[in-house]
């Protein structure tokens, strides 16, 4: 298994031509074994007739007519050299399997006294070995070049083009079923990424059209049950917030001014905690999906948000390179760039700073901290949802979606979310967008 290409298409092109090759030596066994050589036996069979006739003639001739025939003919009395034509290729491979047939059935059809041997050269000529005037002399029959051919030749590269063109059929039919094949996995890669793609095809083949309408089955029940789910988040939130409002209200009416100020400021923290894990909920529930991407100022995003931190008294050192417009959704991305800055400054406490570079078509976003940092593999537990950190659990008032948000959100994009030590100590979020 492991000698068998990866893809379908190499795969089916590899049987196709190993089928078409099979088939071809099929039909050439059997060419050569059912048509050819009967052929080329009868051939033998009829020449030795006409061998024997003019032995016979040559044997009831006086000496001397019989010499002089003999002359004539070139005969000679010293046994002549047998040789093996020289070259290389198909039809040097099949005239010499056409001239050892034709001498292996030509002496079986001869009696014992009168030998053959084939000799090449500038002509080939076939000597056999006859009788005259009771001597035996050897006589040469030039073999020209007609009466070798036999059009085996012709038949066999027409086959080889035949199979070639079959081949290239097929993969060109391949390819052709192939394509839908290809934009399903296209399809597939922007599901997981957290995108809609388009409804597929189902005009084609039969096994293609099943695959496809699946495909979008699968892809309405998602998008059915995404929008359940954003429906009832959102009900759930206000159904809870409607409450939470009242009871806010009726705190302020029922207690005089200035009583029971601790009890009413611990009271609105517990509320605003409430609120804060609703929203918190519903972002992780949108993360923008709806939101249509446009191309924009990626630097100048975060040069806003930073200022908007510096204004809350939490500096963050800028590093920003020169990038093109990157289409980004700017509510999701904010939300993107928030999340991973309020962590910093939550769990990372000093050293806060933002980089942003480009390199070979990627954008590059990094938010750092000098923090005590944890490590890799607890970072990349944090993405999943509900998982919070150890320097997390003293902070009541997460949920454990933050990070989970930044990663959906990043994915939405075609990006993704790593994180790594900085150098001099912390630890660095890095996300990584598409910047063609």
């Amino acid at each position: 298994m492991r000698l068998l290409p990866r893809s379908l298409l190499a795969r089916n092109i590899a049987l196709l031509v190993a089928l078409v090759a099979f088939t071809q030596a099929c039909s050439l066994t059997v060419l050569l074994h059912f048509v050819q050589r009967p052929r080329i036996e009868r051939a033998a069979t009829i020449f030795a007739d006409y061998v024997r006739t003019l032995d016979t003639v040559l044997v009831s001739m006086p000496r001397d007519a019989g010499l002089d025939v003999a002359a004539r003919l070139n005969a000679q009395t010293q046994v002549p050299g047998e040789t093996a034509p020289h070259g290389q290729g198909l039809a040097h491979f099949f005239g010499t399997w056409q001239r050892e047939t034709f001498v292996r059935a030509l002496r079986a059809q001869l009696p014992p006294d009168m030998p053959v041997r084939w000799q090449s050269g500038e002509i080939e000529r076939l000597w056999i070995r006859l009788h005259v005037a009771g001597e035996p002399r050897w006589v040469s029959l030039p073999m020209t070049a007609d009466a070798q051919a036999s059009g085996i030749t012709t038949t066999l590269f027409l086959s080889l083009g035949l199979a070639l063109l079959a081949a290239l059929t097929g993969l060109l039919l391949q390819r052709y079923l192939n394509r839908p094949l290809q934009t399903l996995a296209s399809a597939a890669r922007e599901l997981s990424a957290g995108r809609t793609p388009p409804p597929q095809p189902t005009d084609g083949p039969t096994e293609i059209a099943q695959v496809s309408h699946a495909f979008n089955q699968m892809l309405q029940s998602l998008q059915q049950a995404e929008a359940t789910r954003a429906l009832m988040l959102a009900g759930i939130s206000h159904d809870i917030r409607t409450p939470l409002t009242k009871l806010r209200l009726a705190m302020a009416m029922s207690l005089p001014r200035g009583a029971g100020d601790g009890f009413v400021s611990s009271a609105e923290g517990y509320l605003d905690q409430i609120d804060t894990i609703l929203q918190q909920f519903m972002d992780y529930a949108g993360s923008g999906e709806r939101e249509a991407p446009e191309p924009g100022d990626l630097n100048a995003l975060i040069g806003q948000l930073a200022s908007d931190f510096a204004g809350l008294g939490h500096d963050f050192d800028l590093t920003l390179g020169d990038l093109p417009p990157v289409p980004f959704r700017p509510i999701s991305m904010m939300r993107l760039l928030m999340n991973l800055m309020q962590n910093a400054i939550v769990y990372g406490k000093t050293g806060f700073a933002v980089r942003s570079w480009r390199e070979d078509g990627i954008a590059y976003v990094a938010v750092g901290d000098r923090g005590s940092g944890i490590s890799p593999e607890a970072l990349e537990r944090l993405k999943e949802p509900f998982s919070r950190g150890d320097n997390a659990r003293t902070q009541t008032k997460g949920t454990g979606l933050g990070l989970a948000i930044v990663d959906r959100i990043a994915r939405l994009h075609g990006g993704t979310l790593r994180f790594r030590a900085r150098e001099g100590g912390g630890m660095e979020a890095v996300v990584a967008l598409p910047a063609p």
